[in-house]
């Protein structure tokens, strides 16, 4: 199921696979967390989308969890919401950088709104994790 846009502006989105990245960061070492990414990204765009839509989100993908795996050094992990905002804005500069060499620098007239919603949409996604890492531990089920 979809959800519909929020926004009209193209290339927004909620992003909430983002959640189990967020918490791959954090709970397994860098590769472990690059795997569960890059599987997420191929599978999503193989049904859902495109090759167009796997070169745009891999992109992103690899930038956000770079950026994450550097932040997650200095961020603890009761700030994850922070640390999931910053890569949603890593996110957008990777698909950014991508639209560039696609379509000419004209496309950075996006930038403000996408990384805009980036920061309200990753620090969403950051919340839910957090949200659901607090409530598991609670009843000791996490992995």
């Amino acid at each position: 199921m979809r959800l519909p846009n929020l926004v009209p502006v193209p290339g927004v989105k909620l992003g909430l696979a983002n959640i189990v990245t967020v918490f791959a960061v954090y709970h397994y070492r860098a590769g472990e967390a690059a795997m569960i990414v890059f599987c997420r990204v191929v599978l999503g765009a193989f049904f859902g989308g495109s090759m167009l839509t796997l070169l745009y989100s891999l992109a992103g993908a690899l930038l956000c969890l770079a950026g994450m795996l550097l932040l997650k050094r200095v961020i603890p992990e009761q700030q994850l919401w922070l640390c999931s905002a910053f890569g949603a804005v890593f996110h957008n500069l990777g698909q950014m950088a991508v639209a560039c060499l696609m379509a000419g620098p004209g496309m950075l007239a996006y930038l403000p709104f996408l990384l805009a919603a980036g920061c309200i949409a990753g620090a969403f996604t950051g919340g839910c994790a957090q949200l659901i890492l607090r409530r598991s531990r609670r009843k000791k089920r996490w992995i």
